[in-house]
């Protein structure tokens, strides 16, 4: 087990992108974002956090930022310290409202431990798919039911 403090500090996106790129489970990386996060122990990149504009457009209201991507290597704590360094960034920048998804199947406890709080079941098109008949796509997501988590300030 790696012994030490984990530390948060600012990370580019190319860097954030290549680390979702190698270890998320279910997702692809992101085109663009308002700022990053890395979570470092002992020197090494051991998680990351893609904080940008809402992909949701009602919601994107100027005040609220969605985590768009958290991924770790399984370093223990390292997602409930990018989402609790996500939120305190969040509203440090003057923001008003942080929310992000999780599939169903996921407990969610990174979140509860950052000071989350679940909203329920996630509306609207998310956990769908993209493609409807007048612009086709091909979904590289899973298509599953997804839950709704927020942090406010």
């Amino acid at each position: 087990m790696k012994q030490g403090r984990i530390l948060i500090v600012p990370c580019e996106l190319g860097e954030a992108n290549a680390f979702v790129k190698q270890h998320h489970r279910h997702h692809q990386p992101v085109p663009g974002h308002k700022f990053s996060l890395a979570a470092v122990l002992l020197e090494k990149v051991v998680g990351v956090a893609i904080v940008g504009r809402p992909v949701a457009r009602r919601i994107d209201d100027g005040w609220t930022l969605e985590v768009n991507r958290v991924a770790t290597d399984g370093t223990p704590n390292a997602c409930s310290a990018l989402y609790g360094a996500a939120r305190r960034a969040c509203f440090a920048l003057g923001y008003r409202k942080l929310v992000t998804y999780t599939l169903a199947s996921e407990s969610g406890s990174s979140l509860r431990g950052a000071g989350w709080r679940l909203l329920g079941a996630a509306t609207s098109r998310v956990g769908q798919g993209w493609s409807v008949k007048s612009r086709p796509r091909v979904d590289k997501h899973p298509l599953q039911a997804k839950l709704k988590w927020e942090a406010v300030k």
